[in-house]
This record gives C-alpha cells, sequence and structure tokens, in this order.
C-alpha cells in the first residue's frame, strides 16, 4: 500500500465512520482488508483502495468499514458500570420515575450485544423491585454483521465465560451443541437498530440511560465533543451517560459532569448542580 493509498483510507473512513487511524496502523488495515481483496476478487489491496475512489459500490464501502471497527465485547465488561447501575442509576430511577413506570436504556456501540444482554439480566435480578415496570433496551452498531449475532443470542463457551458468572448461564442461557444461547425471554428485552453515531439519531427517542462504552477513544477531539452534545439531547436533566473507563467528557463538553466517586458514570450539569443542593436525592452525590 502506498502512502497515498494509505491517506485515502484513513481518510475515507473518518468521513464514513468517524474512526482515526494513525499512521503506524498501516500492519492493521493490511491484515484486516486483504480478506476482502480476495473475496472480492480484486487481488490487490491498491485494487479495493482504487474501488473505493471510484465510488458506487455500497457494498464494498461497508465491508470496509465493518472490517475496521473494533468489535469486542463480553459480557459485564469492566464490572464497575454494571455496578454503578445497580447501586445508583437504578435506584434513582425507581424513585423518580415511580409514576410512569417506565425506564428506556440505549447502548450505542452495542457490538454482539453482551452489553445489553448484560443489562437485560440486571434487571431480571432486580424484578422483585419492578413489578408493573416496564423497560427498554434499544443496542444499535454501525455493523450489520454483528448485530445479526447479537439478535441470535448465540455465544461459543469462549465468550460465556467472558465475565458471565456461571450462576446467571445456568439460569439466563440454554446450551445448544457447543454453543449457549440466551434465553427467548431476555432475546425479547432487547431491540436492535443499525446506527452510525455520525449521523443524526433523534429518531431514537429520549432516554433515561446511555451506555457509550470505549468507541468515543476512536475518534478525534471534535467529533467526540460533537457526538456527546447530541448524546445529551437525548437524555432528560436527570438522566445519566455511562462512558469506558478510559474516556471522559473534560475538555469536549459542557453538557454533563461526572457524577461524585463513580467513575464512568456522568449526568446533565443541572442534575449534578442540583446534587450539591435539596433537590437531588443524596445518594446519587457520594
Amino acid at each position: 500500500m502506498t502512502p497515498s493509498e494509505f491517506e485515502f483510507l484513513k481518510s475515507f473512513l473518518k468521513t464514513k465512520s468517524g474512526l482515526v487511524l494513525s499512521n503506524d496502523k498501516q500492519y492493521l488495515v493490511e491484515s484486516r482488508l486483504l480478506p476482502i481483496a480476495r473475496s472480492s476478487k480484486l487481488e490487490t489491496l491498491s485494487a479495493v483502495i482504487q474501488t473505493l475512489q471510484r465510488g458506487g459500490n455500497r457494498a464494498l464501502e461497508t465491508e470496509v468499514i465493518e472490517a475496521m471497527t473494533t468489535n469486542e465485547s463480553f459480557f459485564f465488561r469492566d464490572k464497575t458500570p454494571f455496578d454503578h447501575f445497580n447501586d445508583t442509576m437504578l435506584p434513582a430511577l425507581l424513585d423518580s420515575r415511580a409514576t410512569r413506570r417506565q425506564i428506556k436504556i440505549w447502548c450505542a456501540a452495542a457490538s454482539t450485544g453482551q452489553e445489553p444482554y448484560s443489562l437485560a439480566i440486571c434487571l431480571k435480578e432486580a424484578a422483585a423491585k419492578m413489578g408493573g415496570w416496564r423497560t427498554r433496551i434499544l443496542g444499535t452498531d454501525l455493523s450489520q454483521e454483528v448485530l445479526e449475532k447479537a439478535k441470535t443470542g448465540l455465544y461459543s463457551q469462549f465468550e460465556v465465560q467472558r465475565g458471565l458468572p456461571i450462576q446467571m448461564l445456568l439460569k439466563y442461557f440454554e446450551q445448544k451443541g457447543d454453543m449457549w444461547q440466551i434465553n427467548s425471554a431476555m432475546r425479547a428485552m432487547v431491540e436492535w437498530k443499525k446506527l452510525n453515531l455520525l449521523e443524526s439519531f433523534t429518531h431514537l427517542g429520549e432516554f433515561d440511560i446511555v451506555f457509550c462504552r470505549n468507541v468515543l477513544i476512536y475518534f478525534d477531539q471534535s467529533t467526540k465533543s460533537e457526538i456527546l452534545e447530541r448524546l445529551a439531547k437525548t437524555l432528560p436533566d436527570d438522566g445519566f451517560l455511562v462512558l469506558g473507563a478510559a474516556e471522559t467528557v473534560v475538555g469536549l463538553t459542557d453538557a454533563f459532569k461526572p457524577v461524585s466517586g463513580k467513575r464512568g458514570l456522568f449526568q446533565k450539569k443541572q442534575a449534578v448542580h442540583a446534587a450539591t443542593g435539596t433537590t437531588m436525592r443524596p445518594r446519587l452525590a457520594v
């Protein structure tokens, strides 16, 4: 791959998906795109890039974008966000939403579905507190391929061993040969949509909680800021935003502030300010 071809590909990926490739990632590009070159009978990476430059081949564009976006996920990943969900977010929402008795959660960049299903398990485990409540979990991702896997809820032994306690595996999954499938009741708790975070998501409506973990790290500063500002519009003032351990809002937006003592958990600026007075429940300001 020539330097000019690599520069074109960097620009193409940033425009189409927001992914920012550093100059030391050429080896990664070659390893992920060579199989596409072979399967598309284009033979070389140069031929793939020339086809992209000509435009009009949406199928190839999609293949390249999906090959270059990272889709690793596992159940209860990093544990801390799910602790925050159980001990902070859910109690607060059960209190503040007691009249309407509905909670809506969006998992952006949901990948192969482990995060939304982990939240579904949390809600099932809290069922004793939630009689008569309605819940909606939406999982979105740029890749249709990973969404199709997520919809099936079918995982290998290796995948269910990563973060999923054995008692929850036996309680919520059924063995299918050498695979495990989350049961139909759990699958029915989650809906799936293909979505590019660079595009408008106002049509999704408002959510009480947004999980947007381990995706902003792939964007440049201006794209991060723009996405965070738009995420703020999907949340009410007392809604929650959950980011990855290596992600922050600091220096990117004034719309959110950290929830004190809760790593990776953020609320709208108005809600955090209220936490210092008398209008916010004390448990939200640790």
